[in-house]
């Protein structure tokens, strides 16, 4: 699978202001990057910093009235579907050092509040049989709806509510799992078909021995996804974050098969 990606930010800077972007897609074993270009407006040099686990790289700008980022790009996507059923279970105290913060409550991902429901709805299964049940269960139980949650909306409103979009469906996914013991974290991509066009979000699990993309919304598979950055929720995985204030002009985000 080929994607092409080509994004357009178009903000007013309300005065000046530190930007930073997280809008490239990163380079993997599971994906190729066979073009990228990246142009900022910016009155200072751009600078790149890693991003969370070393996946992708943040890009630091200055804003400073009229900015504008536009970005193309051009991924080959490597990876292959895997059957959630048949990946084993990995004992907690066995798992890699860099999964435990993934295993624990974070900001957008209340799991502590949900291992009641999960020991309830979900007991006796484990790893690969309990992520394939915990997907389909948010995808039945939630409705895609646009304008229902906001910037702080959690897991537990979405659980509560049971609308949301993208964010929302991985925050839910994410904190059951990890209300599971199985390491989760959200994940940033691009996707064709995501309706309406946007940045997409959707969970990554860890199970059988590896990370394993997956989009409880429906509307991409592992193989048509482009990854740009993980993290622990969508704090940390905001396509872009103004340390002041701006103002939306126009963005646009579009991502074809090729």
């Amino acid at each position: 699978m080929r994607l092409s990606i080509d994004v357009t930010l178009d903000y007013t800077i309300d005065g000046e202001a530190d930007v930073l972007l997280l809008i490239e897609a990163a380079k993997g074993p599971d994906q190729r990057l066979e073009l990228q270009d990246l142009r900022v407006h910016s009155p200072e040099p751009l600078r790149a910093v890693p991003g969370e686990d070393g996946i992708g790289q943040r890009c630091w700008a200055r804003g400073k009235g009229a900015f504008r980022a536009d970005y193309k790009a051009v991924v080959e996507i490597l990876r292959e579907p895997v059957d959630f059923s048949t990946l084993g279970d990995t004992p907690i105290r066995q798992m890699p050092p860099e999964t435990i913060p993934y295993l624990l409550p974070s900001r957008y991902c209340e799991s502590d509040r949900l291992e009641g429901f999960v020991e309830q709805e979900f007991g006796g299964l484990s790893a690969g049989p309990l992520a394939t049940a915990l997907t389909a269960w948010v995808g039945e139980h939630l409705t895609y709806a646009s304008g229902i949650s906001s910037g702080t909306t959690t897991a537990m409103m979405t659980f509560a509510e049971r609308r949301g979009v993208c964010r929302d469906y991985a925050h839910l996914l994410v904190a059951l799992a990890r209300a599971g013991g199985i390491p989760a974290r959200c994940v940033s991509a691009y996707a064709p078909g995501v309706d309406p066009p946007d940045f997409h979000a959707v969970a990554e699990l860890w199970i059988g021995g590896g990370w394993h993309l997956v989009d409880a919304t429906g509307m991409a598979s592992c193989g048509n996804l482009a990854r740009v950055a993980v993290g622990r929720d969508a704090t940390d995985i905001a396509f872009m974050t103004v340390f002041g204030s701006a103002t939306l002009q126009y963005q646009s985000v579009s991502v074809e098969r090729l």
